[in-house]
């Protein structure tokens, strides 16, 4: 596979026996290489265990699993998308076909038009910004289609105020990009690749963290069919509908179902249904300050954020650091307790029990060690004062002894005396 690789095109899936999401993919991507077979499709698909394979899985950079790649020449493209078998086969298509794809006619315009809900094309000849165009393509090919056309191929509508031109259609209209407004041509590329009003899950939710915007969501019970869910959706879509020119560069719109995910977002209990804005740049979001009853209490808040008025909460500080790491532990412990008591038990009572027997032995060797010291110490005083009295001993032998020395001297001489008086 390393030698021949780039004579083909491939889509592998890179994965590891352990893994539990590797084997709830396994079927969907079994079906994903049928399909793609059946179609005539020129990507061979395949999937190598990166545990066997640690190098050639090294080499493409896979660092969790499963993790899917379409290699293509020296190029591999990561897919990030929902692991279903249709989104997976429409990224290989997309991948591994044309970098810009052109489109020769209106009624090729029109069909393209109706198939992708966002459509990037460049408009014009041969310039600087075609090749900006192009080198923006080759990195975020990944996430849509980029196409080419002449001007008299866009529909009558279309405005252009110079040539060349990037353009942008989705829902109903289009945006020329503006190299002064909206600063660099991938950034911009990267902003608008997504409708204006989404269903947000947190898939979508995650990759709309790349875009800068902030994102005005209704969180709301989809199941639930009372006028107050239905009326904070509505409002929602009515603003990125009516108010599109004026916040389309700044705010993505769209709705959630439920409150779990945002919860854990927020670490937070937000009550459905609500709206929040989040700042997927910061982990800053604001919620409204009264009740909003209708589009312009929604425009007045988002306004309120624009300006700076409206209180942000959360963040990306220390202290919030703090509770992100408390919050998170503390969910990961009750999720564990819930799914499963007896696992639960065992991961963190196992531990527990260690660390606490090794506390107990550690505070018991302290304890004997500190009466060891002190029995020792007391013995080498002991010992000090026995040798101190024993010098003494000596001390008074060796005073006798020179006593008992100088007598017999003072003897000897008094008989020489005597010796001589006599």
């Amino acid at each position: 596979f390393k030698e021949n690789r780039k004579d083909d095109i491939w889509l592998v899936d890179f994965y590891a026996p352990w893994c539990g999401h590797c084997k709830k993919l396994e079927p969907v991507w079994n079906e994903v290489g049928i399909e793609m077979k059946n179609m005539g499709s020129p990507v061979k698909v395949g999937k190598m265990d990166a545990t066997s394979f640690s190098s050639i899985a090294s080499e493409f950079g896979v660092r969790g699993y499963p993790t899917i790649k379409l290699l293509k020449g020296d190029l591999a493209y990561n897919y990030r998308g929902p692991r279903t078998k249709d989104d997976i086969i429409e990224f290989a298509n997309r991948v591994a076909g044309p970098l810009i794809r052109p489109l020769p006619s209106q009624h090729m315009f029109e069909h393209v038009q109706k198939r992708h809900r966002v459509l990037f094309v460049y408009v014009g000849g041969e310039s600087p910004l075609k090749e900006k165009y192009i080198e923006v393509a080759s990195e975020l090919i990944v996430y849509t289609y980029f196409f080419s056309a002449s001007e008299d191929v866009l529909p009558e509508y279309v405005t252009l105020p110079e040539l060349p031109a990037v353009v942008v259609f989705k829902d109903g209209t289009y945006f020329v990009y503006d190299e002064y407004e909206d600063g660099d041509l991938s950034s911009w590329i990267n902003r608008e690749r997504f409708q204006g009003y989404l269903n947000v899950d947190g898939f979508t939710l995650y990759e709309l963290g790349d875009t800068g915007k902030l994102l005005a969501i209704a969180v709301i019970d989809d199941k639930n069919s009372s006028v107050e869910h239905t009326r904070l959706k509505s409002i929602i879509q009515e603003v990125a509908r009516d108010y599109r020119d004026h916040f389309h560069r700044d705010f993505q719109f769209g709705h959630m179902d439920g409150n779990d995910y945002i919860n854990s977002l927020l670490m937070d209990d937000l009550t459905i249904p609500t709206i929040v804005v989040l700042n997927t740049s910061n982990q800053q979001y604001f919620l409204p300050d009264r009740h909003i009853e209708n589009t312009e209490d929604m425009v007045q808040f988002i306004n309120n954020i624009l300006d700076g008025t409206a209180e942000a909460q959360g963040g990306d500080g220390l202290l919030q650091r703090i509770k992100r790491i408390i919050y998170d532990a503390k969910s990961t412990v009750v999720s564990v307790f819930k799914s499963s008591p007896l696992l639960g038990c065992f991961l963190f009572g196992l531990p527990l029990g260690v660390i606490s027997i090794m506390c107990y032995g550690i505070c018991t060797a302290d304890t004997d060690g500190g009466v060891d010291e002190h029995e020792a110490a007391k013995k080498e005083n002991g010992d000090r004062e026995l040798t101190d009295e024993g010098s003494e001993e000596e001390q008074e032998e060796e005073k006798n002894g020179k006593y008992t020395e100088l007598s017999d001297g003072e003897l000897k001489q008094k008989d020489i005396m005597e010796k001589k008086k006599d």
